[in-house]
């Protein structure tokens, strides 16, 4: 009887043994609000024949915007500013330049004296027409896809949203901004249209510290925001945005993300603007949060059914952060400065395809459009 029992307490021993080994090897990473297990992180390569050279002599300047539409062809917004040395050789590439998936350009357009004065966020809908927003300028686009007409226009060109109607400082808040037009933008960044009945949210942006939401036809509906003080920020409130309310994005969850470019955080909204939650962006190089532009610059999703992972460029650390897109825990991050290939440098826009590939677009003192290729476990 002993010995059946010596038996028996050494195999609840030997099963209590191996399930500590087995769960030694399980994501450990939890969040402590919801106690879920986050997910691991995915990882990426670059691809360094990707894209293609681009033909006709054409030079990128920086690069405000890249989007992806339902066939993986990649697009870009290119501002068309030359290095001095350049303008004597090449040739400023178009300002919208589509490629397909191999990287080989298969379309260019646009008309820098209609489209926005500096380029800044593209957004591809359902229909696959391009939406193009317009920092340093006070509209937003709406473009067939192939470029050949545009559909609407939000805002009046070089009539902006403050006390005179003028320009404000990029970068500030100026006492003339108003951040209150039903009909005038200031500064806008990006946009992004819900899929369930068309209506469009613009983050506006460098002048303004808005999210405002118009209808399928360009009718003002509704807006949330305001100037932050670092001290709101550091407290977490919701709605508070400082410098550059920099990009806006809808999730299959119905939430709105914004990133509060300066406040180094992506704020979590329903669709009338009540404040959910922020994920919080730090970079991995040791910038203190908070010292000079902040790292939340752009964000785009893994393309699952359920959204698992955030991705968040970080303009200020050179690096592209991987998030758990529901707990907001960072998981990992790649990227440092640097003008090889893999490097990134000022990476301003990103993008996600069908596969899950990630589209980095450089501006300031990059400039280049890289590819980096999910590598499948």
């Amino acid at each position: 009887m002993n010995g059946k029992i010596l038996t028996c307490r050494t195999a609840m021993i030997a099963i209590f043994s191996l399930s500590l080994a087995v769960c030694s090897f399980l994501p450990s990473e939890i969040n402590g609000q919801s106690g879920k297990v986050s997910a691991v992180a995915p990882n990426f390569k670059v691809d360094p024949f990707w894209p293609k050279s681009l033909p006709n002599k054409w030079v990128f300047g920086e690069l405000g915007g890249v989007c992806v539409d339902a066939a993986d062809h990649i697009f870009v917004l290119s501002r068309g500013d030359l290095w001095p040395k350049e303008a004597n050789i090449a040739k400023p590439a178009p300002p919208v330049i589509e490629f397909d998936s191999l990287g080989g350009v298969v379309n260019s357009w646009g008309n820098r004296d209609t489209l926005p004065k500096k380029i800044h966020g593209c957004f591809i809908d359902g229909q696959g027409n391009i939406w193009i927003a317009g920092q340093s300028d006070a509209i937003v686009q709406k473009y067939t896809h192939d470029g050949s007409k545009m559909l609407l226009q939000i805002g009046i060109k070089g009539k902006f949203d403050s006390a005179d109607g003028t320009d404000s400082l990029e970068g500030a808040l100026p006492s003339n901004a108003m951040n209150s037009s039903h009909e005038l933008l200031n500064s806008p960044t990006d946009v992004a249209v819900d899929p369930m009945n068309g209506d469009i949210y613009v983050s506006d942006g460098y002048g303004n510290r808005r999210i405002v939401v118009f209808d399928r036809d360009g009718h003002y509906l509704r807006q949330w925001g305001r100037q932050g003080t670092m001290a709101e920020v550091d407290a977490g409130v919701g709605g508070v945005f400082l410098k550059m309310v920099h990009t806006v994005a809808i999730g299959k969850d119905g939430l709105v993300y914004v990133c509060d470019r300066a406040g180094d955080r992506v704020e979590i909204f329903d669709k009338m603007g009540n404040y959910k939650r922020s994920m919080v962006v730090v970079g991995s190089w040791g910038a203190p949060p908070h010292k000079g532009p902040g790292g939340a610059c752009w964000l785009a999703f893994s393309p699952d059914p359920i959204q698992k992972f955030a991705y968040v460029s970080d303009c200020s650390n050179d690096e592209i952060h991987i998030l758990d897109r529901e707990t907001g825990m960072t998981l990992s991050s790649f990227g440092h400065p640097g003008q090889a290939a893999g490097d990134i440098s000022s990476p301003h826009s990103i993008a996600v395809d069908s596969s899950g590939n990630l589209y980095i677009a450089g501006s300031l003192n990059d400039r280049r459009l890289q590819k980096f290729v999910l590598v499948k476990n």
